[in-house]
Protein backbone atom coordinates (compact mmCIF):
# COMPACT_ATOMS: atom_id res chain seq x y z
CA UNK A 1 0.00 0.00 0.00
CA UNK A 2 1.96 3.16 -1.28
CA UNK A 3 2.24 5.44 1.69
CA UNK A 4 0.68 9.27 1.75
CA UNK A 5 1.30 12.41 3.43
CA UNK A 6 -1.14 14.91 4.27
CA UNK A 7 -1.02 18.99 4.72
CA UNK A 8 -0.66 18.48 8.26
CA UNK A 9 2.38 16.38 8.19
CA UNK A 10 4.08 18.14 5.80
CA UNK A 11 3.52 21.52 7.88
CA UNK A 12 4.95 19.09 11.09
CA UNK A 13 7.83 18.44 9.25
CA UNK A 14 8.56 21.90 8.12
CA UNK A 15 8.06 23.25 11.82
CA UNK A 16 10.65 20.84 13.03
CA UNK A 17 13.10 21.56 10.71
CA UNK A 18 12.40 25.54 10.29
CA UNK A 19 16.19 25.57 11.71
CA UNK A 20 17.55 23.77 8.45
CA UNK A 21 15.66 25.57 6.68
CA UNK A 22 16.36 28.79 7.57
CA UNK A 23 20.09 28.16 7.89
CA UNK A 24 19.87 27.28 3.98
CA UNK A 25 17.68 30.22 2.75
CA UNK A 26 20.46 32.73 4.72
CA UNK A 27 23.83 31.00 3.41
CA UNK A 28 23.12 29.92 0.13
CA UNK A 29 21.39 33.70 -0.35
CA UNK A 30 24.97 35.03 1.49
CA UNK A 31 27.64 32.93 -0.81
CA UNK A 32 25.05 34.44 -3.89
CA UNK A 33 25.33 38.03 -2.79
CA UNK A 34 29.10 37.91 -2.26
CA UNK A 35 30.20 35.71 -5.41
CA UNK A 36 28.13 38.55 -6.95
CA UNK A 37 29.62 41.58 -5.55
CA UNK A 38 32.89 40.39 -4.93
CA UNK A 39 33.89 37.15 -7.03
CA UNK A 40 32.10 38.14 -10.35
CA UNK A 41 33.78 40.41 -12.71
CA UNK A 42 31.59 42.74 -13.33
CA UNK A 43 30.47 43.52 -17.28
CA UNK A 44 29.72 46.79 -18.90
CA UNK A 45 28.41 47.45 -22.69
CA UNK A 46 29.10 49.82 -25.34
CA UNK A 47 26.53 49.34 -28.77
CA UNK A 48 27.29 51.22 -32.05
CA UNK A 49 24.73 51.15 -35.20
CA UNK A 50 25.03 51.04 -38.89
CA UNK A 51 22.53 51.44 -41.44
CA UNK A 52 22.70 49.63 -44.94
CA UNK A 53 21.40 51.34 -47.45
CA UNK A 54 19.24 50.21 -50.32
CA UNK A 55 20.94 50.59 -54.13
CA UNK A 56 19.59 53.24 -55.92
CA UNK A 57 16.91 51.79 -58.50
CA UNK A 58 15.50 53.13 -61.33
CA UNK A 59 11.71 54.47 -61.47
CA UNK A 60 10.72 51.50 -63.40
CA UNK A 61 12.30 49.43 -60.70
CA UNK A 62 9.80 48.12 -58.04
CA UNK A 63 10.44 46.34 -54.63
CA UNK A 64 8.74 43.20 -54.56
CA UNK A 65 9.48 40.14 -52.21
CA UNK A 66 13.07 38.98 -53.47
CA UNK A 67 14.38 42.25 -53.45
CA UNK A 68 13.36 42.07 -49.68
CA UNK A 69 14.30 38.73 -48.70
CA UNK A 70 18.02 39.69 -50.61
CA UNK A 71 18.56 42.97 -48.39
CA UNK A 72 17.53 40.06 -45.17
CA UNK A 73 20.43 37.87 -46.73
CA UNK A 74 22.85 40.62 -47.36
CA UNK A 75 22.18 41.87 -43.49
CA UNK A 76 23.25 38.44 -41.98
CA UNK A 77 26.26 38.30 -44.46
CA UNK A 78 27.49 41.25 -42.45
CA UNK A 79 26.85 40.23 -39.15
CA UNK A 80 28.69 37.29 -39.71
CA UNK A 81 31.76 39.11 -41.48
CA UNK A 82 32.07 41.79 -38.53
CA UNK A 83 32.85 38.87 -36.23
CA UNK A 84 35.19 37.05 -38.67
CA UNK A 85 38.76 37.19 -38.98
CA UNK A 86 39.23 39.20 -42.00
CA UNK A 87 37.57 41.91 -39.30
CA UNK A 88 38.70 41.02 -36.49
CA UNK A 89 42.54 40.86 -36.79
CA UNK A 90 42.89 44.22 -38.31
CA UNK A 91 40.61 45.30 -34.79
CA UNK A 92 43.47 43.99 -32.70
CA UNK A 93 46.31 45.10 -34.80
CA UNK A 94 44.82 48.90 -34.18
CA UNK A 95 44.41 48.51 -30.84
CA UNK A 96 47.09 46.68 -29.77
CA UNK A 97 44.89 43.84 -27.97
CA UNK A 98 46.64 40.99 -26.40
CA UNK A 99 44.15 38.51 -27.25
CA UNK A 100 42.76 36.97 -30.53
CA UNK A 101 39.95 36.92 -32.77
CA UNK A 102 38.05 34.07 -30.88
CA UNK A 103 38.28 35.65 -27.85
CA UNK A 104 37.19 39.29 -29.33
CA UNK A 105 33.99 37.32 -31.26
CA UNK A 106 32.83 35.84 -27.75
CA UNK A 107 32.67 39.72 -26.97
CA UNK A 108 30.37 40.78 -30.04
CA UNK A 109 26.91 40.40 -30.26
CA UNK A 110 25.37 41.52 -33.74
CA UNK A 111 21.89 42.07 -33.83
CA UNK A 112 19.21 43.18 -36.56
CA UNK A 113 15.80 44.11 -36.14
CA UNK A 114 13.10 42.53 -38.27
CA UNK A 115 12.51 43.98 -41.81
CA UNK A 116 15.14 46.80 -40.73
CA UNK A 117 18.57 48.09 -42.26
CA UNK A 118 19.57 48.90 -39.18
CA UNK A 119 22.13 47.28 -37.51
CA UNK A 120 23.37 47.25 -33.89
CA UNK A 121 26.79 46.31 -32.67
CA UNK A 122 27.55 45.62 -28.94
CA UNK A 123 31.01 44.86 -26.95
CA UNK A 124 31.33 43.72 -23.52
CA UNK A 125 34.25 44.53 -21.84
CA UNK A 126 35.03 44.54 -17.98
CA UNK A 127 35.92 48.14 -18.29
CA UNK A 128 33.39 50.87 -20.41
CA UNK A 129 35.38 52.60 -21.71
CA UNK A 130 37.70 49.55 -23.73
CA UNK A 131 34.18 48.61 -24.52
CA UNK A 132 33.66 51.31 -26.76
CA UNK A 133 36.79 51.65 -28.00
CA UNK A 134 36.96 48.53 -29.22
CA UNK A 135 33.21 48.44 -30.78
CA UNK A 136 33.97 51.75 -33.03
CA UNK A 137 37.02 50.61 -34.08
CA UNK A 138 35.15 47.23 -35.26
CA UNK A 139 32.03 49.23 -36.95
CA UNK A 140 34.85 51.43 -38.73
CA UNK A 141 36.90 48.79 -39.74
CA UNK A 142 33.96 46.91 -41.26
CA UNK A 143 33.16 49.92 -43.04
CA UNK A 144 36.23 50.00 -44.72
CA UNK A 145 37.05 46.25 -45.45
CA UNK A 146 33.40 45.82 -47.19
CA UNK A 147 33.74 47.78 -50.49
CA UNK A 148 37.03 45.18 -50.90
CA UNK A 149 35.44 41.79 -49.59
CA UNK A 150 31.67 42.15 -50.94
CA UNK A 151 32.51 44.97 -54.21
CA UNK A 152 29.35 47.02 -52.24
CA UNK A 153 29.74 50.48 -50.63
CA UNK A 154 26.38 50.99 -48.49
CA UNK A 155 27.07 50.82 -45.27
CA UNK A 156 27.01 54.11 -43.29
CA UNK A 157 27.60 54.55 -39.68
CA UNK A 158 24.75 55.64 -37.84
CA UNK A 159 26.23 56.14 -33.97
CA UNK A 160 29.24 55.70 -31.93
CA UNK A 161 29.40 54.61 -28.86
CA UNK A 162 30.49 56.97 -26.19
CA UNK A 163 32.70 56.47 -22.53
CA UNK A 164 30.15 57.06 -20.07
CA UNK A 165 31.36 58.13 -16.71
CA UNK A 166 29.58 56.32 -14.40
CA UNK A 167 28.44 53.04 -16.58
CA UNK A 168 26.31 50.66 -14.47
CA UNK A 169 27.43 46.81 -15.71
CA UNK A 170 24.98 44.95 -17.19
CA UNK A 171 26.32 41.61 -15.21
CA UNK A 172 25.87 40.26 -12.81
CA UNK A 173 22.88 41.37 -11.91
CA UNK A 174 22.89 41.12 -8.07
CA UNK A 175 19.02 42.13 -6.87
CA UNK A 176 17.92 38.79 -9.26
CA UNK A 177 20.91 36.50 -8.33
CA UNK A 178 20.29 37.13 -4.56
CA UNK A 179 16.41 36.59 -5.50
CA UNK A 180 17.68 33.11 -6.97
CA UNK A 181 19.60 32.68 -4.28
CA UNK A 182 16.54 33.29 -1.74
CA UNK A 183 14.29 30.61 -3.99
CA UNK A 184 16.90 27.85 -4.60
CA UNK A 185 18.26 28.32 -0.78
CA UNK A 186 14.30 27.66 0.07
CA UNK A 187 14.50 24.66 -2.35
CA UNK A 188 17.64 23.17 -1.02
CA UNK A 189 16.48 23.35 2.90
CA UNK A 190 13.26 22.11 2.26
CA UNK A 191 14.45 19.18 0.40
CA UNK A 192 17.13 18.21 2.94
CA UNK A 193 14.03 18.38 5.57
CA UNK A 194 11.90 15.66 4.00
CA UNK A 195 15.14 13.70 3.53
CA UNK A 196 15.79 13.88 7.05
CA UNK A 197 12.73 12.89 7.96
CA UNK A 198 12.67 10.09 5.44
CA UNK A 199 15.84 9.06 6.92
CA UNK A 200 14.62 9.03 10.81
CA UNK A 201 12.92 5.78 11.30
CA UNK A 202 13.13 6.15 15.19
CA UNK A 203 9.43 5.30 16.52
CA UNK A 204 8.68 8.44 18.53
CA UNK A 205 4.29 7.62 18.49
CA UNK A 206 1.64 5.13 18.46
CA UNK A 207 0.63 5.82 14.98
CA UNK A 208 4.66 4.68 13.79
CA UNK A 209 4.17 1.55 16.05
CA UNK A 210 0.83 0.52 14.08
CA UNK A 211 2.39 1.74 10.63
CA UNK A 212 5.69 -0.90 11.80
CA UNK A 213 4.59 -3.58 13.30
CA UNK A 214 0.89 -3.82 12.47
CA UNK A 215 -0.58 -4.34 15.62
CA UNK A 216 -3.00 -1.88 17.76
CA UNK A 217 -1.85 -0.03 20.59
CA UNK A 218 -4.07 -1.27 23.59
CA UNK A 219 -2.19 1.08 26.18
CA UNK A 220 0.68 3.45 26.97
CA UNK A 221 3.04 3.83 29.77
CA UNK A 222 3.79 7.58 30.22
CA UNK A 223 6.87 8.94 30.80
CA UNK A 224 7.60 10.50 34.11
CA UNK A 225 10.45 13.24 34.78
CA UNK A 226 12.18 12.38 38.51
CA UNK A 227 11.21 16.81 38.77
CA UNK A 228 7.37 15.62 38.28
CA UNK A 229 8.16 12.95 41.12
CA UNK A 230 9.84 15.49 43.50
CA UNK A 231 6.86 17.79 42.82
CA UNK A 232 3.93 15.51 43.32
CA UNK A 233 5.68 14.43 46.66
CA UNK A 234 6.05 17.87 47.59
CA UNK A 235 2.16 18.40 47.67
CA UNK A 236 1.61 15.51 49.24
CA UNK A 237 3.75 16.34 52.37
CA UNK A 238 2.08 19.67 52.19
CA UNK A 239 -1.43 18.41 52.49
CA UNK A 240 -3.19 18.78 55.36
CA UNK A 241 -3.30 15.28 57.13
CA UNK A 242 -6.82 13.78 57.99
CA UNK A 243 -7.81 13.25 61.53
CA UNK A 244 -8.92 10.26 62.88
CA UNK A 245 -12.44 9.50 64.39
Amino acid sequence: MEETISLSEIFEVLKKRYKIILSSVVIITLLVAIGSLFVITPMYEATSQFIVNEPEKSESEQFDSNTIRTNIEVINTYNVIITSPAILDDVIDELNLDYGASTLAEKITVSSEEDSQVVSVTVSDPKQPVASMIVNEVVATFQNEIPDIMNVDNVNILTQAEEVTNPNPVSPNVKLNIAIGLVLGLMIGVGIAFLLEYLDTTIKTEKDIENQLGVSVIGIIPRVEIEDLREQTTETNDSPKRSRK
